[in-house]
């Protein structure tokens, strides 16, 4: 690849973030110059707190239903829909638990210092509420064989026709182009060169011939992720329901083992984190920089209030819309409240967030190479198992989000643009090896939050609708009226 080519995505990249961050990131001022809010992340917070108090803490109240639902004790094969409970949740688990989880908590905690892990943790508590009500209604406005492909739900439904029963229909729709033009964009970006890429930064480590060749992995990424997207979303979630026990299985294990080694660190570095979470330096804007960065990128890792999971979910098998909702409250839960705090532990206990001999790593964005260096601290040889996870993670991903953002190119444009979106999200695929990590980092942080404006607000204006819908089942449950198998 020529450097022609290189200089030439990175400055689309670049023109793309300038145009769209200044739209979706402006600031809002809190106090002083250094305390600022972008308002994106402002929006996340705010609507994930409201919904978390308007479903009365479902995210605490339907934990073991939830668990119970996705073993299979209230499933029945006959109801309508493409996948299993727990497949929907490992389609959808498989595009959230990615390099988000390694590269992007590092980056996390190299910015905005130990305390942004305290952060992450308190949005994926409140996100677990957002991913119920958005995935809820992804259930309720669904298509089941919209225009010949399939089922069709997820968020540019819920906009489109939800808006349209409360009276707003021009709204509600345009609401809906914007999203599935972001989710189209997001697909591209984080939700595939990024992964290309910080899987490459990684594995570049424990593989010295990517650093010569990175083309090499970019064309065998494209070859991996072609064979499974072109079969469809029942062969996404077959491989999805395979590999996502695997890696997170494989990388818990890992953190759990250099943890373990550092046992006589562990509670001085929950101690840092408490504390630099609340008294943070200046080296970000204090108390307000290191919120803004932990709720950030808490909001890439686990993509509650994005949207994007509804799309996956509207496609499980239930009658219950809310039954599916609450399968999909697990999802931040596994993975920021898990697997991010993981990564996190692992970079404070070893202090590679602030070692100087990894000065250029976090100035590039490297977060997965970050990490792998601080496994790599604790025994040689872990840079291999945490590249086969890098690996797992940065796939698994790339072919959920091929899924997101197939079918709302379809909802854009008809079935027949399904194929060309494929081809094109394959290009993709290639174009996040020759691409600098800072810019495609920036990317796709603008598309995955940019996402959660118009989800959010049709989110806010519907949850009326799933709050109704949640009371019903949830006395249906209590009385004892669903049959829960043993």
């Amino acid at each position: 690849m020529s450097v022609f080519a290189l200089m030439s995505a990175d400055q689309v990249f670049g023109s793309i973030n300038a145009a769209v961050g200044s739209v979706l990131f402006f600031d809002l001022l809190f106090w002083d110059d250094q305390r600022r809010v972008p308002f994106i992340v402002a929006w996340l917070v705010v609507g994930a707190v409201y919904l978390t108090l308007r479903m009365a803490f479902i995210n605490v109240r339907a934990f073991s239903h939830a668990i119970k639902v996705t073993m299979g004790r209230f499933t029945d094969p006959n109801e309508p829909g493409d996948l299993t409970h727990f497949q929907a949740l490992s389609t959808a688990l498989s595009a959230t638990v990615g390099l988000g989880n390694i590269a992007g908590v590092a980056i996390a905690v190299s910015v905005g210092g130990p305390g942004a892990t305290f952060w992450m943790i308190v949005a994926g508590l409140f996100g677990m509420t957002a991913k119920f009500t958005e995935c809820t209604l992804g259930q309720m406005y669904r298509d089941v064989g919209a225009r010949g492909s399939g089922v069709l739900g997820g968020p540019v439904q819920y906009l489109s026709k939800g808006m349209e029963q409360l009276g707003w229909p021009r709204f509600g729709r345009a609401l809906a182009v914007l999203f599935a033009v972001l989710c189209i964009g997001g697909s591209l970006g984080s939700g595939n060169s990024f992964q290309v890429n910080q899987s490459m930064n990684a594995l570049q480590e424990t593989v010295p011939v990517l650093q010569t060749a990175p083309w090499a992995y970019g064309a065998l990424m494209t070859v991996l992720v072609g064979i499974v997207i072109l079969g469809g979303i029942s062969r996404i979630a077959k491989v999805a329901d395979t590999i996502v026990p695997l890696m997170a299985g494989v990388y818990v294990l890992g953190c759990l083992t250099v943890i373990g080694l550092n046992a006589d660190a562990v509670p001085g570095a929950i101690g840092t984190i408490l504390t630099s979470a609340f008294n943070p330096g200046a080296a970000y804007g204090g108390f307000i920089g290191v919120l803004v960065v932990g709720f950030q990128r808490a909001a890439f890792s686990n993509e509650a209030g994005a949207g994007s999971a509804a799309i996956a979910h509207s496609a499980a098998k239930t009658k219950y819309p809310v039954r599916e909702g609450i399968v999909a409250l697990l999802e931040p839960f596994i993975d920021t409240v898990v697997i991010c705090t993981m990564t996190a532990l692992v970079i404070t206990i070893t202090g590679a967030y602030a070692n100087p001999a990894y000065a250029s790593l976090i100035a590039a964005n490297q977060g997965a190479a970050l990490t792998s260096r601080a496994f790599g601290e604790q025994v040689a040889w872990f840079p291999y198992i945490l590249s086969v996870s890098v690996f797992l993670f940065a796939y698994s991903t790339m072919i959920s989000w091929s899924y997101y953002g197939e079918r709302c190119a379809v909802w854009l444009f008809g079935p027949a643009a399904s194929t060309p979106y494929k081809f094109l999200f394959l290009a993709f695929v290639f174009l996040g090896s020759i691409i600098t990590s800072t810019n495609v980092l920036e990317f796709g942080d603008l598309m995955i939050l940019g996402m959660a404006l118009p989800n959010l607000i049709g989110v806010l204006a519907l949850s009326g609708r799933v709050r109704a819908s949640l009371d019903t089942y949830w006395a249906e449950l209590a009385d004892g009226r669903m049959i829960e198998r043993r």
